[in-house]
């Protein structure tokens, strides 16, 4: 059965977010009190409402405790109403709350109403793509919690030719290489450790942060 999700405000984040989980697969439901947005969400959602998020009223018709995750993605026009939102999410029900900050301050707030879960859309983006222009090679980064990382990385010249193996990564660095991507189109397999690297793979990888430093800088 598929994850119905609700969410509540069709910026760029929400839109961006609730046309990615209509195409995995979700139940969206989604919520704007812009008509415009609305209209444009429709063409790819379950379900598409124009309403006022602080209206307990018409939030409740929408049953947040029965959908498998709530969204509250309102952006920077109302910090207010985002606040409002998280509170009312929790209060009826939801079995998880995901509510998006857009400073510190407004992020210890939605800690406070009871967010489960809180994201900064533009801070992470922000670190995630200071990585990639500081290391080159490093084509994507993204973190699992507790100081891990997953991470895609190009090989460099010198990794050319050698196996895992010879490498030594977790015991030079502390990483675990968990995926080869290989070839055009691509496709993604567990590397054996005698394997030698061919130009052009991507490793992906777990590790602490300052690893994928260590090895880039070649420390």
């Amino acid at each position: 059965m598929a994850q119905q999700i609700l969410i509540i405000g069709l910026g760029q984040f929400g839109m961006s977010l609730a046309a990615t989980l209509t195409s995995k697969g979700a139940e969206v439901i989604a919520a704007d009190i812009k008509k415009s947005l609305v209209e444009e969400a429709a063409s790819f959602v379950t379900e598409s409402l124009v309403m006022d998020a602080t209206d307990e009223t018409e939030l409740a018709r929408l049953e947040p405790g029965k959908r498998d995750a709530t969204v509250c993605a309102i952006g920077d026009d109302s910090k207010e109403a985002s606040i409002i939102c998280t509170a009312l999410l929790r209060q009826m029900g939801s079995p998880c709350v995901v509510a998006r900050a857009n400073n510190p301050m407004h992020q210890r707030i939605l800690q406070l109403v009871g967010a489960h879960q809180i994201v900064n859309p533009e801070q992470e983006f922000g670190k995630r793509f200071a990585n990639r222009l500081i290391y080159r090679q490093l084509v994507a980064d993204m973190p699992l919690g507790d100081g891990l990382h997953l991470s895609e990385i190009t090989v460099k010249d010198k990794m050319i030719g050698k196996t895992l193996i010879e490498l030594a990564l977790p015991k030079k660095y502390g990483i675990m290489v968990v995926a080869v991507r290989r070839g055009t189109p691509s496709s993604v397999f567990q590397p054996t450790p005698d394997e030698p690297l061919k130009e052009n793979d991507n490793l992906v990888l777990v590790s602490k942060e300052e690893a994928i430093k260590r090895l880039m800088e070649g420390k």
